[in-house]
C-alpha cells in the first residue's frame, strides 16, 4: 500500500536523523554488523531509505523529483516565478549562468548521491543476507529494485551533468568522472528486468516493465534508436501500461497509479506521520501567492510561473491542430497590468484543452476553487508574469485530505516520473525519424484523441466549457520534417511542467536555437531576460564545487565552467 511506504520512509528518516541535542548523550554502544540483524526484514527498510530521496532531503525544495528548477524553469516553457529578490539562484538558472556554488545545482548533487549511497547500502546488506542463508527469492528482487533506484539516480544526474562519476556498492574512492556512466546504468536496469517481479503489491515499487521502460528512456537519451525501438514495442504491445480515459486524471490525487503511471514520488499527508515530511516538499514553493485558504498552496510562494510562449503553444488553427511554425506570432490574451478588481475578457480563440489543466489563467476555473482571480494570485506580476502552474495542485474538494494540516504547501499528489503517453512519443519519435509517417502520426492521435475527450475539458460552475477548446488528431504527416516537429511539439504540449523540456531539446540538439529564439522574443514580457543568452556550454550545468572539492579534485569540471 501506498501508505505503507510512506509510513516506512517516515520511520526510516527518523531513524537516521538527529538533533542537535543527541551529541551531548554518551554511546551506549555500538551498531556493528554483529548487531544488525542481516535479513530480508533489514534489507527492505534499508531499501526505503533509498526510496526517501527520490524527492531530494526531506523539506527541501532544492532538489525536487520533478526537476522544475533544472527542467522547465531553464526552458522556455516556465520562469522562475514569485519576486526577483526571491531565491536569486533560480535566476541565474533561467538566464543561463549558473555558477559553480548554485544552491539548486549542489543540493540536486547531493540529494542524488545520497539516494545512490543508499542503494549501495542496501545492496551491501543483501550481499550480506545472502552470506547468511537467507532465500535468493526473498533477497535478489530487493536488490533488484536497489539497482532499478541506482540506475534512476545515475540517470537523473547524467542527464543534468552528463560527466558524472557512477558509483557502485564495492567502490572505495570516488570514481573518475571521465568514464561513461552509461553501460553501467543499463547493467543496473538489465538486472532489474532479470530480476524484478511482472507487478508489485506495493504502489511505487518498480516492476520489470517499470525497468524496461527506463532502460528505452536510457536508449532514447543516447540516441541509439536501433536499441530502444525493440524495448519500447515490447512494453506497448505487451505491457501493462493504458492512457486513462481523461488527462486530468494523472494529476488528481485520488486516481494516481492508474495505467498510465509507470513511475511516480509517493506523497502522502495526514498519514500518521510527521505532519508534512512525506509530502510533495519539492514543489512547496509554487502555489499561488494568495492568502491561506484563498487557493491551494497555503499562499506560498508564487514560484514556477507559466510563459506567455507556453501558452501560446496551446493555440489551435480551425482544424483543432497546433500552430507548429506561427503559435507566437500574437499572444493569448492575458491580464497582464489588468488589476483583479477590474473587467478582464479572456481569449477567445481555439486552444487546445490541456493548456487548463496545465496553466492557470485568469477567468477559467481553477479546480474548484473558481475562477482564478489573476493578480490578486501573483505575488509579482510585472516580473513574474500573470500565469500560474496547475498540475502539482489538489481540487478543492481534496483539501482535507490532500493537503498537509499544519501547512497547505505539502500536498499528497503524487510527482510522475514518467508516463505511458511519455513511452508512446519516444516510439513515435523514431517513427519520425525512419520516415514511417503513417505510424508517428497514430501515436501521435492517440494521444490527441484522448486530450479530445469532452469529458475531461475544464468546465465552469455551470457545466460549460471554461474556454473555446478544439483540438483534432491529424490527417497526415506530409514528410519527415514534419512529423519530426509535430511528434516534439506533441511532448511540450502533453508533458508541460513535468520536467522533461530543457532535457528534450538538449537531447534534440537544438537548444541552443529554441532558446535564444525564446529570449529574444520573451525578453520583452520579463525585462530580466534581457542579455541572457544559451550557448552549447548549457546543454549542461557545472559540477558543483564542493563536490569537486570533496572528491581531491577528482571530478573534473564540465567544459567551459
Amino acid at each position: 500500500m501506498k501508505k505503507q511506504l510512506i509510513t516506512a520512509i517516515a520511520m526510516v528518516f527518523l531513524l537516521t536523523t538527529s538533533c542537535d541535542s543527541d551529541l551531548d548523550i554518551t554511546p551506549q554502544g555500538r551498531l556493528t554488523e554483529e548487531v544488525i540483524p542481516q535479513n530480508e526484514v533489514w534489507v527492505n527498510q534499508q531499501l526505503i531509505s533509498a526510496y526517501a530521496m527520490l524527492d531530494g532531503h526531506p523539506n527541501y525544495f532544492w532538489a525536487p523529483a520533478s526537476n522544475w528548477a533544472l527542467g522547465d524553469v531553464a526552458s522556455d516553457d516556465f520562469h522562475k516565478g514569485s519576486s526577483s529578490g526571491d531565491q536569486p539562484p533560480l535566476n541565474d538558472v533561467e538566464r543561463y549562468v549558473p555558477g559553480t556554488t548554485n544552491i539548486y545545482l549542489s543540493r540536486k548533487w547531493n540529494s542524488i548521491y545520497d539516494g545512490i549511497n543508499k542503494c549501495n547500502q542496501t545492496l551491501l546488506s543483501a550481499t550480506a543476507a545472502l552470506n547468511n542463508g537467507v532465500s535468493s527469492n526473498k533477497i535478489v528482487p530487493l536488490m533488484a529494485e536497489a539497482r532499478f533506484l541506482r540506475a534512476h539516480y545515475h540517470m537523473d544526474a547524467k542527464k543534468i551533468w552528463n560527466n558524472i562519476p557512477f558509483v557502485n556498492e564495492t567502490a572505495t574512492e570516488v570514481p573518475s568522472n571521465t568514464i561513461d556512466a552509461w553501460p553501467f546504468i543499463e547493467d543496473d536496469l538489465n538486472f532489474a528486468i532479470s530480476n524484478l517481479p511482472n507487478s508489485q503489491n506495493d504502489k511505487g515499487r518498480p516492476n520489470s516493465w517499470t525497468a524496461k521502460v527506463y532502460l528505452a528512456k536510457a536508449h532514447m537519451f543516447q540516441n541509439d534508436h536501433i536499441a530502444a525501438k525493440p524495448v519500447l514495442d515490447d512494453i506497448i504491445n505487451n505491457g501493462p501500461y493504458a492512457l486513462v480515459t481523461n488527462y486530468h486524471d494523472n494529476f488528481n490525487a485520488e486516481k494516481e497509479n492508474n495505467s498510465e503511471s509507470v513511475f511516480a514520488v509517493q506523497n502522502s499527508v495526514n498519514d500518521g506521520g510527521q505532519g508534512v515530511w512525506n509530502g510533495n516538499s519539492g514543489n512547496r514553493l509554487n502555489h499561488p501567492y494568495t492568502p491561506l485558504g484563498d487557493a491551494p498552496g497555503g499562499g506560498c510562494c508564487g514560484f514556477f510561473q507559466p510563459s506567455q510562449n507556453l501558452v501560446n503553444a496551446f493555440k489551435t488553427d480551425a482544424n483543432g491542430l497546433p500552430l507548429l511554425d506561427t503559435f507566437n506570432d500574437s499572444d493569448v490574451t492575458s491580464d497582464q497590468g489588468v488589476p483583479s478588481d477590474q473587467t478582464f475578457t479572456p481569449y477567445n480563440g481555439t486552444l487546445d484543452p490541456r493548456l487548463d489543466w496545465t496553466v492557470g489563467r485568469r477567468g477559467i476555473e481553477y479546480l474548484e476553487w473558481g475562477p482564478m482571480p489573476g493578480m490578486r494570485w501573483i505575488r509579482d506580476q510585472g516580473y513574474g508574469g500573470p500565469y500560474v502552474g496547475k498540475k502539482h495542485e489538489y481540487l478543492k474538494s481534496q483539501e482535507g485530505m490532500m493537503s498537509a494540516s499544519v501547512s497547505g504547501a505539502f500536498n499528497a499528489i503524487n510527482t510522475p516520473l514518467v508516463r505511458y503517453s511519455d513511452v508512446l512519443l519516444w516510439r513515435a519519435e523514431i517513427y519520425a525519424e525512419n520516415n514511417e509517417l503513417d505510424a508517428a502520426m497514430a501515436l501521435v492521435n492517440k494521444i490527441r484523441k484522448r486530450a479530445a475527450n469532452p469529458n475531461g475539458f475544464v468546465k465552469n460552475n455551470n457545466g460549460i466549457n471554461a474556454a473555446n477548446y478544439l483540438i483534432n488528431p491529424y490527417t497526415t504527416f506530409p514528410s519527415r520534417e514534419y512529423a519530426i516537429k509535430a511528434v516534439r511539439f506533441e511532448r511540450r504540449l502533453e508533458l508541460a511542467s513535468e520536467g522533461h523540456r530543457f532535457f528534450d531539446l538538449v537531447r534534440w540538439g537544438i537548444a541552443e536555437q529554441t532558446l535564444n529564439n525564446y529570449v529574444t522574443n520573451e525578453a520583452g514580457k520579463r525585462s530580466y531576460l534581457s542579455g541572457a543568452t544559451f550557448t552549447n556550454r548549457n546543454n549542461y550545468y557545472p559540477i558543483p564545487l564542493d563536490a569537486i572539492n570533496s572528491s581531491g579534485n577528482i571530478l573534473k569540471q564540465n567544459e567551459g565552467y
